[in-house]
């Protein structure tokens, strides 16, 4: 099989070559016509008894698979978050695939863990972090999660454990901690809560028309909580919501978490790499009093998914929850405390060598290139923010960083514009819902995009907005 692979490697080098030139000059759909089944019925029903070559195995992907696929590196996907890919990525993560190293611990591939190490610092001094969250400031440090789902699970864990002594560990829950957030907070939130064993968060109340954390009602509700016996345990508070890209206020939910000693955890998922650019910095204001936070690089850095970063300022509670250390895994390196196993620092045991793609992305945009890269995408939300405030019938909901989210006439027209947009294979917006009202939103976050798209999309969008 490697006598054929650099031939195969390299029509597939050819291959994605094109598939992002058909991208960028719009040749190809954004989501498939495909009903149901057809890729399944496409393949066969079982396994090859013989090895096939690879380069049939390439041809078959780009036959069967590709056709299938939401292209979400599209000029004209707009949906959810970006998750935006660059050729540096492509390359970092087949030369990761290649080496296939295990970095479960310091001693398992030494260069992995320090260039993780590295080049986590690297980013928290580019978005301008607190040094409590860098390896070389002290208490903290840095990590590479697959999502933001796994970090607010790692980081309500770490909360946990401070909360009861390190009693959970031994007694499990007993139904007295508590998390909080508010109903815009990500769907990872609630998820990893239960996961956690404290069952559903308690939703905190937003200002009115803001869709931000009120952080009056938190305090209220911590110290209700605190004299009916319970112990409120971590708040999650978002900067940059699903929806609308709404911003919980940091500094005074910071205070509340302070005065009342709870472990604040702040997902930064989409909005935080925009602290890149110095006229976003102001995003990190109550990051200081955090104790832990999570950017992902895979939404608005040109990294490929997945490619999430964990920063805590008390890693000590966070690897004292997450450490299990059978015979197999002691080694002299940990024993004598001197180096960082990043096995303690995640849900699994195994981890691939994550830190290449981040490397190999931040040396070839340069921290200029990526606040390029961010720039360009808020402008184009701009250009569309622009398109829908003139327009008459339609009102722009939100417009924050490279979001912008919108309705259409009555509540009832804009979620029929949702359905006729769900079904139009050009293009791709996601619609959501705030204080009990359907909005649609679109998101720039393609490199391929430009000012022609964001004029093809709006032209789509008035056309079927006229249907409803």
């Amino acid at each position: 099989m490697s006598e054929d692979f650099e031939s195969a490697a390299a029509q597939a080098v050819a291959r994605l070559t094109a598939h992002w030139a058909a991208l960028e000059s719009l040749a190809l759909p954004v989501e498939p016509a495909h009903a149901p089944g057809v890729t399944a019925g496409a393949l066969p029903a079982s396994a090859p008894e013989r090895g096939e070559p690879l380069e049939r195995i390439l041809a078959d992907t780009w036959s069967v698979v590709v056709p299938g696929l939401v292209h979400w590196q599209h000029p004209a996907f707009l949906g959810y978050y970006p998750t935006a890919n660059s050729p540096a990525s492509v390359l970092a993560e087949l030369v990761t695939a290649g080496l296939g190293v295990q970095g479960m611990m310091w001693s398992t591939s030494p260069a992995a863990t320090e260039l993780e190490q590295v080049v986590v610092d690297w980013l928290a001094k580019a978005l301008g972090l607190p040094e409590s969250f860098l390896h070389s400031g002290g208490t903290g440090g840095g990590v590479i999660q697959d999502s933001a789902s796994s970090a607010v699970l790692v980081a309500v864990v770490a909360a946990l454990h401070r909360a009861s002594g390190g009693g959970w560990r031994t007694d499990g829950v007993d139904g007295r901690y508590r998390a909080y957030c508010t109903g815009q907070a990500n769907s990872c939130v609630p998820k990893a809560v239960r996961i956690a064993g404290l069952g559903e968060p308690v939703e905190i109340a937003t200002t009115a028309g803001t869709g931000a954390m009120d952080p009056h009602a938190l305090a209220a509700r911590l110290d209700a909580d605190r004299r009916a016996g319970l112990v409120p345990t971590v708040v999650v508070a978002t900067s940059g919501t699903t929806a609308t890209c709404a911003f919980d206020p940091l500094p005074a939910v910071a205070d509340v978490c302070r005065r009342y000693g709870v472990w604040l955890h702040v997902d930064g998922a989409y909005a935080g790499s925009a602290a890149l650019c110095p006229e976003y910095r102001a995003l990190n204001d109550g990051l200081e009093a955090a104790d832990s936070y999570a950017v992902n690089a895979h939404k608005w850095m040109r990294t490929g998914t997945p490619c999430d970063v964990l920063w805590t300022s008390d890693r000590a509670s966070l690897t004292e929850a997450m450490a299990i250390r059978p015979a197999f895994l002691r080694n002299p390196a940990t024993e004598s405390g001197a180096v960082v196993d990043f096995r303690d620092w995640q849900i699994p045991l195994g981890r691939p060598m994550r830190a290449l793609k981040l490397w190999y992305v931040m040396r070839a945009y340069g921290l200029e290139g990526l606040r390029a890269a961010i720039r360009h995408d808020v402008g184009l939300a701009d250009r569309l923010a622009r398109a829908i405030d003139r327009e008459p019938g339609f009102q722009l909901v939100s417009h924050e960083l490279a979001l912008v989210a919108f309705r259409y006439g009555t509540d009832e027209q804009t979620r029929a514009l949702a359905d006729r947009l769900a079904a139009d294979i050009g293009l791709v917006c996601t619609p959501a819902e705030v204080e009990g009202r359907p909005l649609l939103r679109a998101v720039f976050g393609s490199p391929y995009a430009t000012e022609a798209t964001v004029d093809q999309v709006w032209a789509a969008i008035r056309q079927h907005a006229r249907a409803c």
